[in-house]
């Protein structure tokens, strides 16, 4: 009976947000409470809820100080350098613009937010891509890639595989830095060779690429350029690497890290009073929708593990399992994970699919953060950009002036095969036991 029943709201979970019926918020809170009520646990369900949000909170936090800390970093300008700087060296050459558009991209998404990586990417690339006349599928091509292998701790498939599975992002994250160096070394190779492919495609030369002007700089806003502090860029730059290292390094824990960034990056860029609510207030929307859904996302596993509703699902799926199996459940979802971008979104993934595939192979002698790290070499990693389920995807098409057919057939090659070779390195350095 309670197999039934998590089954049932496992698909009326994916259903009602895959269907646009009830927004994901929405959705995990009251879809997982009505099936609490009609299994019989009455009042016990906010005994269950408050349980699992306490086991979501940390996460919850250290996103929303993530998004404030990144997005202050953004506004002081600590990025401006950096991408003047990409933006003169690639110079007129294609093999040199598609590389510096994935190291753009790379540095632009280390917020998380794949729509300001597109943002701000596509038209500073764009214009060296029209005067030299290049595929603008390769631009959508490459800068997707790049945004798509970073998984760092606080971007969010990361911290929705974390709250799903309660295990924390370091946990997850610290093994997976070779893998996730293997499939950087990819992306370049790709953006290299393709670059390369444009070059005798044009028939340019060294000498007769020269002729087209380079772009060297970013067009900043007026809005953008009050905020700017060009002064503190090597300030900011090393508070940045501090907080990174010793977050991940796993010495200090990430939400604790963000909290101590935040404030220093706060009176450092902006000591004025007034200035810092300003900042707050520009960021506080974006940190509070992913927190509402994560702690919403607390309150439909608390729900599905206090009512025993997961297990009964795993102990249910076993018998289906062939003997052996168990041991490769963590390298088929990873194969299957950048696919299956293109027909779930992440919150229905990752709090509704991957619970139960977790302890499924938890039940097998398997470990579930081995589905996590899995999940995270494509499920809404390397697959977001191409998904018909994710806003970003139609920025990119719409900011790049291409069909989203063709940046589909042109992109998705190079991003499956990004996920393969990840695959292929997470079994070759024994993050998936064989």
């Amino acid at each position: 009976m309670l197999a039934l029943l998590g089954v049932l709201t496992v698909l009326v979970l994916l259903a009602v947000i895959m269907l646009n019926l009830l927004s994901p918020l929405v959705a995990l809170i009251a879809v997982p409470i009505a099936a609490a009520l009609l299994g019989g646990f009455g009042l016990a369900t906010s005994k269950f809820i408050i349980a699992g949000i306490s086991g979501i909170a940390p996460v919850a936090g250290m996103f929303v100080f993530a998004i404030l800390f990144f997005g202050i970093m953004t506004d002081a300008g600590m990025l401006d350098p950096i991408i003047s700087r990409i933006l003169r060296t690639v110079g007129t050459r294609p093999a040199r613009i598609v590389m510096g558009t994935a190291l753009l991209a790379l540095l632009i998404h280390l917020d998380g937010s794949g729509a300001v990586c597109f943002l701000v990417t596509i038209p500073a690339m764009l214009p060296l891509y029209e005067a030299l006349g290049m595929d603008r599928r390769i631009l959508a091509c490459a800068a997707s890639l790049a945004a798509g292998v970073n998984f760092l701790p606080w971007t969010g498939p990361t911290l929705r595989a974390s709250a799903a599975l309660k295990i924390p992002v370091t946990a997850i994250f610290q093994p997976m830095i070779g893998v996730q160096i293997v499939g950087l070394a990819y992306v370049f190779a790709v953006a290299w060779w393709l670059g390369k492919r444009e070059e005798r495609r044009l028939g340019l030369s060294g000498r007769n690429a020269l002729t087209v002007p380079a772009v060297t700089a970013r067009p900043l806003t007026p809005q953008e350029a009050a905020l700017r502090r060009p002064r503190l860029f090597v300030v900011n730059l090393l508070l940045t690497v501090l907080i990174m290292t010793v977050m991940i390094g796993g010495w200090v824990d990430p939400v604790v890290m963000f909290m101590l960034g935040v404030v220093l990056a706060l009176v450092i860029n902006y000591p004025d009073v007034a200035e810092q609510r300003a900042r707050i207030d520009a960021h506080a929307k974006a940190a509070l929708l992913m927190a509402s859904i994560l702690l919403a996302a607390g309150s439909f596993t608390g729900i599905m593990t206090g009512t025993g509703m997961l297990k009964a699902m795993a102990e249910a799926a076993v018998a289906y399992v062939p003997p052996g199996a168990g041991g490769q459940i963590p390298v088929v979802l990873a194969l299957l994970s950048m696919p299956l971008s293109l027909l779930f979104d992440p919150d229905s993934f990752y709090f509704g699919v991957l619970p139960v595939v977790a302890q499924v192979s938890q039940s097998l002698g398997g470990e579930p953060i081995h589905v996590a790290q899995a999940a995270l070499l494509g499920q809404m990693t390397v697959g977001f950009p191409v998904s018909p389920l994710t806003p970003a995807t139609f920025l990119i098409v719409g900011l790049a002036g291409i069909d989203l057919g063709a940046h589909q057939r042109f992109s998705i090659p190079w991003l499956l095969g990004a996920s393969v070779t990840m695959t292929i390195a997470a079994v070759l350095f024994g993050v998936f036991p064989i």
